[in-house]
C-alpha cells in the first residue's frame, strides 16, 4: 500500500498541471450537476407549498364583462347567494374546505397595493373588478368539480383555477433545470476524457518503471492501482470544491439574499445541499475510476 500511495504521490507531482485541468473541468460539471438537483428539489417544495395553497377564484360579473353569462349585467344578489349556496350544498361541500368573499372594494385596495406607482391605477375603478368567492380545497387536484359546477351560473364570469398560474413558472424551472443537466454531461464527458488523458500521458512518463514492474511479476492490478487513484484522487478535489460551491450558494444566496425578498415561498437550504454533496463525491470517484481504469488498461495492453 506504501508503494502504491507513493506512485500515485508522484504522478500527481509529475502531471500538476493536468491534475489542476481534472480538478476544475471537474468542479464546473458537478457544480452544473449539483445545481440541476438542487433545482429540481426546490421545484419540488415550490410545487408542495404552492399546490396546496392554490385556491379557485370565481368570479362575478361586473357592469363590463362580456361573458354569455353576464347578459344582465352585474351579478346580483340573488346571484351571489345562489353561488354561495351551491359551494354549501351537498354535491360540493365535500370538494370545499373554506370560503372567502371578497368585494369590489377589497379587490379595489389590493390592486393598488400591487401596482402602486403604476399609471394604470389612474385609469381602473373599483366598479371594473370582480367580486369574488375565493375557495380553499383539501384536495386542489379536484378543481375541475368546481369548475364545470360553477362555471355556467347566472352572474359567473369565470371560475379559475389558480395552479394555472403556476404551472408556467414550473415550465421555465423545468427547462433551466434541463439545461444544466444537459451542460453538465457534456462537462461529465469532458473531464472523463481528461482523465483518461492524464493518465495516460503519466503512464507514458513512468514507461521504463512500468516495464521493471512487470519484469519483477508485478500483478496488472497492482500497476493499474496508483493511476487509478490518481483519476480519483483529483476528480474528488472537484467533487469537494463543487460541494462546498453549493453549500455557499444555499447559505448566502438562498437563504442569506432570496429568502428575506421572498418569504412567501418555500426555499432549499443548506440541509438540502449537504444531501447533495455524497452524491457528487460518488459520482466524481465513479468517472474518475472508470475512465483512468480503462485508459491504462489500454495503455498495458499496447
Amino acid at each position: 500500500m506504501r508503494l502504491v500511495l507513493g506512485e500515485m504521490w508522484q504522478g500527481l507531482r509529475r502531471n500538476a498541471s493536468m491534475v489542476v485541468s481534472v480538478v476544475l473541468v471537474t468542479f464546473v460539471s458537478l457544480t452544473f450537476v449539483g445545481a440541476a438537483i438542487l433545482l429540481q428539489m426546490q421545484i419540488g417544495a415550490m410545487k408542495s407549498y404552492w399546490f396546496d395553497r392554490a385556491q379557485v377564484e370565481v368570479n362575478l360579473c361586473t357592469s363590463v364583462s362580456e361573458s354569455a353569462n353576464c347578459a344582465g349585467g352585474i351579478a346580483t344578489p340573488e346571484q351571489k347567494l345562489a353561488v354561495e349556496q351551491a359551494l354549501q350544498g351537498a354535491t360540493l361541500a365535500p370538494y370545499v374546505k373554506e370560503v372567502t368573499f371578497e368585494s369590489q372594494d377589497q379587490a379595489y385596495a389590493t390592486f393598488l397595493e400591487q401596482f402602486k406607482g403604476d399609471p394604470i391605477v389612474e385609469f381602473v375603478k373599483p366598479e371594473y373588478l370582480n367580486e369574488k368567492f375565493w375557495i380553499n380545497m383539501p384536495d386542489p387536484s379536484q378543481s375541475d368539480v368546481l369548475i364545470e359546477s360553477l362555471s355556467g351560473m347566472p352572474g359567473v364570469e369565470s371560475v379559475r383555477d389558480q395552479r394555472q398560474y403556476l404551472e408556467g413558472i414550473f415550465s421555465a424551472l423545468n427547462a433551466a433545470s434541463l439545461t444544466a443537466v444537459g451542460i453538465a454531461g457534456i462537462m461529465l464527458v469532458a473531464a472523463a476524457l481528461l482523465v483518461a488523458t492524464t493518465i495516460r500521458l503519466s503512464a507514458f512518463s513512468r514507461r521504463r518503471e512500468l516495464g521493471i514492474m512487470r519484469l519483477v511479476g508485478a500483478s496488472n492490478r497492482f500497476i493499474q492501482a496508483p493511476f487509478v487513484l490518481e483519476g480519483v484522487v483529483a476528480a474528488l478535489i472537484g467533487g469537494v470544491l463543487a460541494s462546498l460551491a453549493l453549500v455557499g450558494v444555499a447559505q448566502f444566496f438562498v437563504q442569506g439574499y432570496l429568502a428575506p425578498q421572498m418569504p412567501f415561498t418555500s426555499l432549499v437550504g443548506v440541509a438540502d445541499a449537504l444531501v447533495v454533496a455524497p452524491i457528487l463525491l460518488v459520482l466524481a470517484a465513479l468517472i474518475a475510476a472508470i475512465s483512468a481504469s480503462i485508459a491504462i488498461r489500454r495503455y498495458l495492453r499496447v
